[in-house]
């Protein structure tokens, strides 16, 4: 366990929050110095490192990048404040990800395998997955990945449960436009506050769709996060946007443009659409599983998370992926983030009984 913890409190100690480079070294340099594998580093930054040789390749996936700190999270140097409690490690990062990273890395290291294996921590996870979508468009599609966000606990608890599914997320803006004309006369005017409104109420009203996954109901979720509008308190507004945030299931997202379509004067755009992941690969995760309930004393079960993540864009070229990783709910991106070093303890033992299975 003390490998782990250690090598955790290393990772977590060093920021990344606006520049990965120092991290991303770091990993490269442990790679190159504690393995034989073929260890690259992209374009953008993404740290790769390949063993073995065969046709199929089985990868651990991680990030290097963390959200910005709170203040009691940064040290006086500027490094990331970490420290031990109760059998956790705390500070950013430690749960999303990179007590996760570094379960991987020892995994990699250590496994025996005959098999073709990959390991790779991308930059860029909390901004849309640059690196992800960077490493697929340049080749990067092993046939199986274990991405190591969170997994612990979704079903059982202190358990590494597989994550089989997990929501896309769609973001777009919603513009209104009217006429703007001095408060004191609205008739003169348009007000785009109320051409909104009427639109956020009509998607309010929309159906979310749903999934029923290993019996648990997924459904999907929209929500308006942010409006702005107005000049000044006896200005009527000309223009109005409200920012939404979709939770999107596999094959299915919400008729945002057909809902408003009627509404003088609003438009829609989207600023982005990550895809949603489903591992329609029965046998690996069957066996991840078994795996896991092979260095855990408690079997773990399959289980939806409702986060995006990078398994999206793997998922989407093709690669059977599943999530499993020390992280427990709601443990990301809080100002007492923290990772039980039990569990990252048996993240690292399953990763690399994975790694040595018969999977590759």
């Amino acid at each position: 366990m003390e490998e782990v913890a250690s090598l955790t409190e290393s990772l977590v100690e060093i920021p990344s929050h606006e520049d990965e480079t120092e991290a991303g070294d770091f990993i490269e340099k442990w790679l190159k110095k504690h393995t034989d594998a073929a260890v690259r580093r992209d374009y953008v930054g993404n740290v790769i490192a390949v063993r073995g040789e065969g046709e199929e390749t089985l990868a651990l996936v991680g990030h290097h990048d963390v959200v910005p700190p709170s203040d009691d999270q940064v040290a006086e140097d500027d490094s990331m404040e970490v420290y031990r409690s109760n059998g956790r490690i705390f500070g950013r990062g430690a749960a999303d990800m990179k007590g996760a990273v570094a379960a991987m890395m020892l995994a990699f290291r250590d496994a025996e395998t005959s098999g073709r294996i990959a390991f790779a921590s991308f930059v860029g996870e909390e901004v849309g997955g640059v690196g992800a979508r960077h490493a697929v468009e340049h080749g990067f599609v092993p046939t199986y990945a274990v991405i190591g966000e969170g997994s612990a606990g979704y079903r059982t608890p202190g358990t590494l449960d597989v994550v089989t599914l997990h929501r896309g997320r769609r973001g777009s803006t919603l513009f209104a436009r009217g006429i703007s004309c001095h408060a004191s006369e609205p008739d003169a005017g348009e007000n785009a506050i109320y051409r909104a409104v009427d639109a956020i109420q009509r998607l309010r009203n929309l159906d979310r769709p749903s999934l029923e996954v290993h019996n648990e109901e997924v459904r999907a979720t929209l929500e308006v996060t942010n409006i702005e509008a107005g000049t000044a308190m006896n200005v009527i507004p000309e223009v109005c946007t409200a920012t939404i945030d979709e939770r999107t299931l596999p094959g299915q997202s919400m008729p945002i443009q057909r809902c408003i379509d009627s509404i003088e004067g609003v438009t829609w755009e989207v600023d982005h659409d990550w895809p949603s992941m489903r591992c329609h690969d029965e046998t690996f995760a069957t066996e991840v599983r078994q795996i896991l309930s092979e260095v855990q004393s408690q079997p773990p079960s399959f289980a939806p998370k409702p986060h995006a993540t990078d398994a999206s864009w793997l998922a989407a070229k093709g690669t059977a992926t599943v999530v499993v990783g020390p992280a427990e709910k709601g443990e990301a991106h809080t100002s007492t983030e923290s990772v039980s070093i039990e569990l990252l303890d048996a993240a690292r033992r399953g990763y690399q009984a994975m790694l040595a299975s018969t999977l590759v």
